[in-house]
């Protein structure tokens, strides 16, 4: 997600300018097919270089997280455990009202992205095992 805008959003968004314009050249319906079946083309590969990426990104953060929690520091292997017991303690008590003020919205997208990325992290790792398998 980049700025509310998913990937495959943002890509078409920069294409569709191209295939609007290709429509409104004076020329044959198969000129306009082979123009716009090459602009598909190079659509897909703009969209299999920002996969590439992101899966790269992922198996970044996969190592990052697989070598943390394999540490000999008990700090460095359970900090991202210690801190989503404390995001889910915050989540309970705000819920229950057990706090004299309520999180701000703020503190609520902090947890999203927090529960959200460790999750991600998590999956990563189970599915790098399949692979690597």
């Amino acid at each position: 997600m980049i700025g509310g805008f998913s990937v495959l959003e943002l890509i078409s968004g920069i294409f569709k300018p191209a295939a609007e314009l290709i429509d409104q050249v004076h020329t044959s319906t198969d000129e306009k097919n082979q123009h716009k079946e090459r602009l598909l083309e190079v659509q897909a590969a703009a969209m299999e270089v920002v996969f590439q990426y992101e899966l790269e990104a992922l198996k970044g953060q996969q190592n990052i997280i697989a070598a943390e929690a394999k540490s000999d520091h008990w700090i460095v292997a359970s900090w991202r455990p210690i801190t989503m017991l404390t995001f889910l303690a915050l989540a309970v008590g705000d819920t229950f009202g057990l706090f004299a003020t309520p999180l701000r919205d703020e503190a609520w997208m902090l947890l999203q992205l927090g529960i959200g990325g460790y999750v991600v992290g998590r999956s990563g790792e189970k599915i790098a095992d399949i692979v690597r398998k």
